[in-house]
């Protein structure tokens, strides 16, 4: 039976209405055409109206998705050939395609689960599980996630090279790759996938995923950008990794 269904897709400023029973597909082609990114599937992720609830699949066969709830309390990633219902009232997906990331955002009127606001302790360190991030590692995190954080609704931007990155911070690129490296050991400790790869992963696809991951939980934010430009990267330079 058709109708409206209170579940709705935004990306870019645009709302898309989905029917009951009905099917979206976002990629290269379909009902959301993002753009001509020939690193994007042209079909990539379908929603589906099934067994009473909505659902997210990945029907590509190379990228993946990173799929949180509106605050970023609950986080998944989602491969090729793999499913999740979609619970809670608002569902922000993320993925990238080559250099390029883009973000999505589903509004459900009716949610099965209503997310909790999150506690963050502003003193010290900022921390993900058990993992603490110095000002050099927040700074690194920033200038790679600063073109999606200013991307003003356009819904997708590119992931700075290395060198443009320390480029913004004023750093060396060899500085920046080691901080990297130790970044995506971190996250890589407390189970982020995609932080780890061989020689030919490494360069643009750990980049995509850190920044994938962190814009998806919220671990910085457009509030945090001011930091880029008023932080000296010298007074990072003796923290400890």
């Amino acid at each position: 039976m058709s109708g409206t269904s209170g579940v709705t897709v935004e990306f870019a400023g645009e709302f898309f209405p989905l029917e009951r029973g009905g099917r979206f597909v976002v990629g290269r082609e379909g009902d959301l055409e993002l753009d001509d990114n020939l690193f994007l599937h042209r079909h990539f992720l379908e929603i589906t109206d099934a067994d009473g609830l909505w659902w997210l699949s990945n029907v590509g066969t190379r990228l993946t998705a990173t799929v949180t709830d509106s605050a970023g309390g609950v986080q998944a990633w989602l491969a090729p050939g793999a499913r999740l219902p979609l619970v809670f009232e608002m569902t922000t997906i993320v993925f990238s395609a080559g250099p390029t990331t883009y973000e999505l955002t589903v509004h459900a009127a009716e949610p099965t689960f209503r997310a909790t606001r999150r506690e963050h302790d502003d003193g010290g360190a900022s921390t993900i599980g058990d993992v603490p991030l110095t000002l050099s590692q927040k700074l690194l995190i920033l200038a790679l996630a600063e073109p999606q954080l200013r991307r003003d609704g356009t819904g997708m931007s590119d992931i700075p090279t290395s060198a443009k990155a320390a480029e913004r911070l004023g750093w060396t690129v060899t500085r920046f790759n080691r901080k990297l490296d130790n970044v995506c050991d971190k996250f890589d400790r407390v189970g982020v996938p995609g932080m780890r790869g061989g020689q030919r992963l490494l360069a643009t696809n750990r980049r995509a995923r850190l920044v994938e991951h962190v814009i998806a939980s919220r671990l910085v934010t457009k509030d945090d950008l001011p930091l880029l430009d008023t932080a000296h990267a010298d007074e990072a330079e003796g923290e400890s990794e």
